[in-house]
């Protein structure tokens, strides 16, 4: 375990996650906005889950984060974090199986990586991006702390059509504000 809530726990893949990877990447409501197409088999997932199990954390580059529910011991979603070769910063996205969206755990894996990289390993800027189309993962990023510094209008050329790209960002002193003690963020 690298990273622990109050319901989920944030660790490295293991090669039986790769049935849970490849069910929740293969909804197309899920790889709407992401980079890869639905579906994503089993063969592909478990390719993928070696990939993001050889990952090192604390080297510059992405690192792929298992989120398991607590309760039910399974895999729900993955959060990435690409650290860059500065050490002082890094981009993160976020997916979440559909049948697990809407219930906070999207929230609270991003709070716990953001108190991590803020807090233990001190980084000062980490930044985001999303299709402009995904208004809740916009939300999200606003919600615990993120701000909207930008939109690149028809920017990227994602499953045969131009898309609008929002760019966000938090500074550690930022998140310190919000975190610190008598503050609470929404959930």
């Amino acid at each position: 375990m690298l990273l622990e809530t109050s319901r989920l726990v944030l660790r490295r893949f293991r090669p039986d996650d790769a049935p849970a990877l490849s069910a929740y990447r293969s909804d197309p409501a899920v790889a709407r906005f992401q980079g890869w197409t639905a579906p994503v088999s089993l063969d592909s997932a478990a390719a993928l889950v070696e990939e993001f199990a050889a990952g090192d954390p604390d080297r510059p580059g992405w690192f792929q984060y298992a989120i398991e529910e607590k309760a039910e011991g399974r895999l729900v979603g993955d959060l990435g974090v690409r650290l860059h070769e500065n050490l002082m910063q890094a981009d993160l996205g976020f997916t979440l199986a559909g049948d697990r969206q809407g219930r906070g755990y999207a929230s609270e894996a991003v709070r716990a990586v953001l108190d991590d990289l803020f807090g233990s390993r001190g980084l000062r800027r980490v930044s985001a991006e999303c299709d402009a189309r995904n208004t809740r993962s916009a939300r999200l990023l606003e919600r615990v702390g993120f701000e909207l510094e930008g939109r690149r209008p028809a920017f990227t050329w994602l499953k045969g059509e131009w898309t609008d790209d929002l760019l966000f960002g938090l500074l550690a002193d930022r998140w310190q504000r919000l975190t610190g003690p008598g503050t609470a963020l929404p959930a």
